[in-house]
């Protein structure tokens, strides 16, 4: 309830109806009340919302590798939440509330150095796996010296096994144990990273495999 102050041509303070009247300096002022916003979440809201979780609990573990692999793209953001950024627009699946990751277009890394040519990985004893690749040194920044980032992940245990520090692009060749997951499916991608950590490859998907 507003209060007349000065009688009926004066000010007032408190609230009349959807008025609200005070002092500010000596001067009396009156302001509406502002529209209370709908509390209720939206069905876009929702979506978006269990979106970002599913894309934020995947992606959580490899949030060091991302800010380095996403670094050219990370403007006015951390690596990790470029990396969000692209992999929510471009790798959910599905329709509410049963969304999932579409793991083929999920990048890594992502940057203009070149990837390295027909890459493949096939799982061998002992857990063990062999990431393959044709050396295309010289094709715009690429060089011999640049090292192999692999990556596997285990949808049924959600955990993953990675390492930016694989062999070089030279070398055609390297090794992931994957022990952890025998016998279990997973889901694989390469890409390549420069010596110095300044250059880096968009990771190709190469395909689930099933850990002997």
């Amino acid at each position: 309830m507003g209060t007349i102050q000065k009688g009926i041509l004066g000010g007032f303070s408190g609230k009349v109806g959807n008025v609200i009247g005070g002092s500010w300096k000596g001067i009396d002022y009156m302001r509406s009340v502002s529209s209370r916003k709908n509390a209720t979440t939206t069905q876009k809201q929702k979506e978006q919302q269990m979106k970002f979780a599913l894309i934020a609990r995947f992606q959580q573990p490899l949030t060091n590798l991302l800010s380095r692999t996403f670094r050219s793209f990370a403007i006015k953001m951390t690596g990790a939440n470029s990396a969000m950024s692209y992999n929510l627009r471009n790798a959910i699946t599905g329709s509410y509330p049963n969304f999932a990751i579409n793991y083929s277009r999920i990048l890594i890394s992502r940057g203009d150095m070149p990837n390295a040519i027909n890459p493949a990985v096939e799982t061998v004893s002992d857990g063990m796996v062999v990431f393959t690749w044709v050396n295309n040194t010289g094709t715009g920044k690429s060089k011999d010296s640049d090292r192999s980032i692999l990556v596997a992940y285990c949808p049924e245990m959600q955990h993953f096994i990675y390492t930016d520090e694989g062999a070089s692009r030279e070398e055609e060749e390297a090794q992931l144990d994957l022990f952890a997951y025998t016998g279990k499916e997973v889901q694989t991608w390469v890409a390549f990273i420069s010596e110095d950590g300044k250059e880096v490859a968009t990771s190709i998907y190469t395909w689930a495999i099933t850990i002997l």
